[in-house]
């Protein structure tokens, strides 16, 4: 529970621009759609409003956020999006982008097609929104792309948690965060570098199987590794009941917390010890605080350094969360901290007025930035980040590495 001190930090943070008539909670209450008010210092307006040309709409830095708030994805979402409320708030407490406050606007989706939608004809009322950055659940970063493509052609689409393909990255998206195939290659890179020669395979749900499977059997023949894929059935607690002395020690699972949830619960009622190597779309935090089964430890793949790293964009990271929230560091806040600090270097470089087109060309650009340590280089126009590390939450609860 946040201190007292804490909580009138906050209180802070969320009024620190009042609007004249109309109070914060109305605002939210009257918004056609679920967009809530998660700036530093700026409350949300509703989506007719974001259109006009208010005094506010002068006085402020527009960004927006989508983040797919379902079931599937809310571990990782609200993660990442604490993380980027941390650097906007350290950001407009230090003079905002170039003595402009941004208003970061976060734009929920229920993680449905139909959903995505609604959010973008928000995006069409707010014609003042410079870019959009951080979409995170992998389907919602995904769909963004593409969208916004197609679309709002002069919008950039920027740092997005995105696992799509070199060639499915539209010109006007900027991804900084290793793609899935980044990290399957490394996780299975790592494996067959400790010796191992036979690797169990299972997915979260059928998507993932039938996005993933043929890159990791390329993959898996070009290093050697004998792979058993497992049939995606739909109960992974019932899988994980089914394993016997002659599977696989090691699994790789690619799939999100719920899922691997489920499959530890099956695994903790057979005796063997299991390691499950994790991509990015797991919540190690989740899954410290549930509890994971006694013969599971979970190694995990992470897209940003470690949160116990000395690099300067980490430090800077804890120091910001500490004194804002009472949340445990994790990979997901991180990442969203370090998509809010790359926007932000991105955006004051440009010469003039920021706005969308001064945005689009200032990433077009392709400047290499060094984020304290996390470096994006951006050279190739279609290439996704390739920065990846590993920890191990064992089956005890302890972090190593």
């Amino acid at each position: 529970m946040r201190t007292q001190l804490q909580k009138q930090k906050q209180l802070a943070i969320d009024t620190a621009i009042t609007l004249p008539a109309m109070t914060r909670r109305s605002l939210l209450r009257h918004s056609g759609m679920a967009t809530t008010a998660l700036a530093l210092g700026v409350g949300s307006l509703p989506a007719r409003a974001q259109g006009s040309k208010s005094a506010i709409g002068s006085r402020v830095l527009t960004l927006a956020q989508i983040a797919d708030m379902s079931a599937a994805q809310i571990d990782v979402s609200k993660d990442f999006l604490t993380g980027a409320r941390a650097a906007w708030a350290d950001i407009n407490a230090k003079g905002g982008v170039r003595g402009l406050p941004v208003q970061h606007l976060v734009l929920e989706t229920d993680g449905s097609r139909a959903g995505l939608g609604r959010a973008l004809d928000s995006l069409r009322t707010m014609p003042h929104c410079a870019a959009v950055f951080g979409t995170v659940g992998h389907l919602a970063a995904e769909q963004t792309s593409e969208l916004l493509h197609k679309e709002f052609g002069d919008l950039a689409h920027i740092a997005p948690w995105l696992r799509s393909t070199d060639a499915d990255v539209p010109d006007s998206s900027f991804p900084i965060f290793a793609g899935r195939r980044e990290q399957i290659q490394h996780a299975l890179k790592s494996l067959s570098n400790m010796g191992l020669d036979r690797v169990g395979i299972v997915f979260g749900t059928a998507a993932d199987r039938d996005s993933s499977l043929p890159e990791l059997e390329r993959m898996g023949r070009s290093m050697g590794l004998q792979q058993v894929v497992y049939p995606y059935q739909g109960d992974l607690q019932r899988l994980g009941q089914s394993l016997d002395t002659n599977s696989p020690r090691v699994l790789l699972f690619i799939g999100g917390t719920p899922e691997l949830m489920a499959l530890s619960q099956g695994i903790g009622k057979q005796a063997q010890q299991r390691y499950v190597v994790a991509l990015a779309d797991v919540n190690v935090q989740t899954l410290q605080q549930s509890g994971l089964s006694r013969h599971v430890a979970v190694i995990a793949t992470q897209v940003v350094p470690l949160v116990n790293a000395q690099a300067a964009v980490v430090r800077q990271y804890r120091e910001t969360l500490a004194r804002l929230y009472d949340e445990p560091p994790s990979p997901q806040s991180l990442a969203g901290f370090v998509a809010a600090r790359y926007t932000y270097e991105v955006l004051r470089t440009i010469d003039g007025p920021i706005h969308r087109g001064s945005v689009l060309a200032a990433l077009q650009q392709r400047k290499a930035i060094d984020l304290g340590g996390f470096q994006v280089s951006a050279a190739a126009p279609r290439r996704s980040g390739s920065y990846v590390t590993q920890s191990m939450l064992a089956s005890d609860g302890r972090f190593i590495g």
